[in-house]
């Protein structure tokens, strides 16, 4: 599979998306393109609207074209990890559609359209990872919804109409960002409290040794170690039908979009 600069703009052939096309145990048919440097959605797959199940996860898509509402067959989406930042319109023609999963993109509230609320067979709709902080109230029209992610984001409470949702068992709103953090411009995150109590940030270069080696400690245990597979392998048993990218933290978005299976 193609790496770094050559997988940059992949172009998918319509005879390459044939092949790619898996027939499976249930007669439903699969066709996955995941984690081939696509950066634009291949207008080939338009010829093929027939297939049950789409992957264009882990690539670098920026947009969906507003033809995607044309595969009225459709029961999977999966689109974690590219770089979308709103989803058209057309998106609430699948009626079909059981599980879709948006994590890991750049969405924001503003780029999630009302017809969402129109997928009423969706039974698992993944939006973690991303940047929103509400939701279409529309859908509260998803009455067959099970299971619905929002980790990883900048809700401070959850959405009013989840409590309509009837069939709604499993909910993941962990580690979301509170509205009253901002960026300082240097990719830090600095906390805007109300109170007199007040938040500094540190360089390196100010740290003594130890201070420094502790740091380093901890944020390995984050990223690399031990505790960061415990809390991704506690996810994945909790969550299993979300599909999570097992990301415990927004930094590892990047890394999500290339890391192979």
């Amino acid at each position: 599979m193609a790496k770094g600069k050559e997988a940059k703009g992949t172009q998918v052939t319509l005879q390459t998306a044939r092949k790619a096309i898996r027939m499976m145990p249930n007669g439903q048919h699969r066709l996955t393109l995941s984690n081939m440097g696509i950066t634009i959605f291949p207008k080939c797959l338009l010829k093929l609207t027939n297939v049950d199940e789409l992957d264009l996860s882990r690539n670098l898509i920026e947009k969906l074209p507003e033809s995607i509402g044309n595969f009225s067959s459709l029961r999977r989406l999966d689109l974690h990890s590219n770089k979308l930042e709103s989803v058209p319109e057309s998106i609430g023609k699948l009626v079909g559609l059981t599980h879709l999963n948006l994590s890991n993109n750049c969405l924001t509230s503003a780029g999630l359209p009302s017809t969402l609320g129109s997928l009423a067979s969706l039974k698992s709709f993944n939006l973690g990872l991303n940047q929103l902080d509400a939701l279409p109230p529309t859908l509260k029209g998803l009455e067959s919804l099970q299971e619905l992610g929002l980790f990883d984001n900048f809700f401070t409470m959850v959405p009013e109409f989840v409590t309509d949702l009837r069939n709604l068992t499993k909910v993941n709103m962990k580690q979301n960002w509170p509205s009253h953090c901002q960026d300082d411009g240097e990719g830090m995150m600095k906390k805007i409290s109300e109170s007199k109590e007040e938040v500094f940030l540190v360089r390196e270069s100010n740290l003594c040794e130890t201070c420094l080696k502790r740091c380093k400690e901890q944020e390995e245990r984050f990223t690399e170690g031990e505790g960061s597979d415990k809390m991704e392998n506690k996810r994945i048993r909790t969550y299993s039908g979300l599909m999570v990218p097992n990301s415990v933290a927004r930094v590892h978005q990047d890394v999500w979009r290339i890391r192979p299976y």
